[in-house]
């Protein structure tokens, strides 16, 4: 008879995500995850895979609970352009914040893993695409709503405000300045005008 198991692995999977959230992948040992997620060592390897297939499980997992809400908010009936000021607007601010001091997992798996882990890579970009694409179709609204001028290129947009969008993260870690953030916030958003 197969024996069950002792532990939640949807709760070790937070956990999981949680630590290499504080310390990234490289400074997370085995060690580090058997303590955290108070489950054995052989566990761990059986449920999820060695250390790494863990991690990107978790970058996956951090997706599933991120990216439903920004798709909701950018997808709401009426109005669309106040919804993309609004998310370029707590981006600044979440990343001026201490919470913004850990960074955006997805942002820092790429600037860690993406550069040699081709698995780590296509998942970050996965990402990118997502939110690009739900920004894009928001100002595509917007345009069609006559909140955009015609003249602007709503995927164009998409592609810059992902960028800063991401700028900001990487920023917030090092120098969470919230003048400067606020302020290359707002200067974007005068490409919205």
């Amino acid at each position: 008879m197969a024996r069950t198991k002792e532990f939640d692995p949807d709760a070790a999977l937070v956990a999981a995500l949680e630590l290499f959230w504080e310390r990234g992948y490289e400074a997370t040992s085995m060690a580090d995850l058997v303590e955290r997620l108070g489950v054995a060592r052989a566990s761990i390897y059986a449920t999820f895979g060695g250390k790494r297939e863990l991690y990107l499980r978790a970058l996956e997992r951090y997706g599933e609970f991120k990216d439903p809400l920004v798709l909701e908010r950018l997808s709401r009936p009426g109005p669309a352009l106040p919804a993309v000021r609004a998310l370029v607007e707590d981006y600044a601010r979440e990343a001026a914040s201490e919470e913004g001091r850990r960074g955006c997992f997805v942002v820092n798996t790429a600037v860690e893993l993406a550069p040699h882990d081709p698995d780590a890579a296509r998942r970050v970009q996965g990402n990118w695409r997502f939110l690009e694409t739900a920004i894009g179709s928001a100002l595509t609204r917007a345009r069609a709503q006559g909140e955009l001028a015609a003249d602007k290129d709503p995927q164009a947009l998409a592609r810059f405000l992902i960028t800063l969008l991401q700028g900001m993260r990487v920023i917030g870690r090092a120098d969470p300045d919230p003048v400067r953030l606020r302020a290359a916030a707002e200067e974007a958003l005068t490409l919205l005008d």
